[in-house]
C-alpha cells in the first residue's frame, strides 16, 4: 500500500478551499503533473479519504431567523441519534454537533425566532430535559489540515492501518487491513457471509 504523503496533504487542503479548483492549477501548486494530481485523487477517493465533492451554500440567503447555537440535553441517550435525524428533517439547522456528555449542539436558523415553540412543535414531551439558546453574530469555517496525520482503521480489528498494511478489493469495494492475516480472515468471514446469504 503506498503511503500517504506531505503531497497528499497539500492536494487535499487546496481542493477543500475551492473542490472545484482545475487539476492544473493544483498540479502547478503542487509541481506535479494534472495527470500524476488527478491520479492521486482518484486514489484518496478509492480509500475514503475523501468522500465526495460538496457544494457549500449560505444558507442564510435561504432561511428566515437569527442564527442561534441550541444545546439540547436529551432525556435519554439512547434517543440522541433519532433527535438529531428529528433536528436535521426540520430545514433550519444545517450543523449537528454531539458532545461526550450527549448532549446535541445544533447551529440554525429557527423560524420565528423562538427556539422554544419550534422544540415544542417537534418533539413530543419528555423526550428533551432541558435546552440553551446562544445567539450568534457571525460564524466562520475554516477547513485546515495543519498538524493531521492520516490513520485508517483496518477493516477487521479497527487498528491503525500503518505502511505494513495492505488493501484488498473485495466485491467491488476497497477495504484496508493493517495486516495479511486481518486481511484473510476478513476474507473468510466475508466469504462464510456469502455463503450463508446464497
Amino acid at each position: 500500500m503506498r503511503d500517504l504523503d506531505e503531497t497528499d496533504l497539500e492536494i487535499l487542503q487546496l481542493l477543500m478551499s475551492n473542490a472545484r479548483r482545475p487539476y492544473n492549477d493544483v498540479a502547478e501548486a503542487v509541481d506535479l503533473s494534472p495527470p500524476a494530481v488527478s491520479d492521486r485523487v482518484a486514489r484518496l477517493q478509492e480509500r475514503g479519504i475523501i468522500r465526495g465533492f460538496t457544494l457549500d451554500i449560505d444558507r442564510s440567503q435561504f432561511h428566515k431567523g437569527i442564527p442561534v447555537l441550541v444545546t439540547v440535553q436529551v432525556t435519554s441517550t439512547r434517543d440522541v441519534s433519532s433527535v438529531k435525524e428529528t433536528l436535521f428533517d426540520t430545514g433550519a439547522v444545517e450543523y449537528v454537533f454531539i458532545t461526550a456528555e450527549a448532549d446535541i449542539v445544533v447551529y440554525a436558523r429557527v423560524p420565528d425566532n423562538d427556539v422554544a415553540n419550534w422544540l415544542d412543535d417537534i418533539f413530543d414531551e419528555g423526550t428533551i430535559d432541558n435546552f440553551e439558546v446562544k445567539l450568534l453574530v457571525g460564524s466562520d469555517w475554516s477547513p485546515n489540515l495543519g498538524g493531521m496525520e492520516f490513520a485508517l482503521s483496518c477493516a477487521q480489528c479497527g487498528n491503525t492501518v500503518d505502511n505494513e498494511g495492505t488493501t484488498a478489493r473485495i466485491n467491488g469495494d476497497l477495504y484496508q487491513f493493517c495486516c495479511p492475516s486481518c486481511e484473510t480472515r476478513f476474507e473468510e468471514k466475508y466469504e462464510q457471509l456469502q455463503q450463508r446469504a446464497d
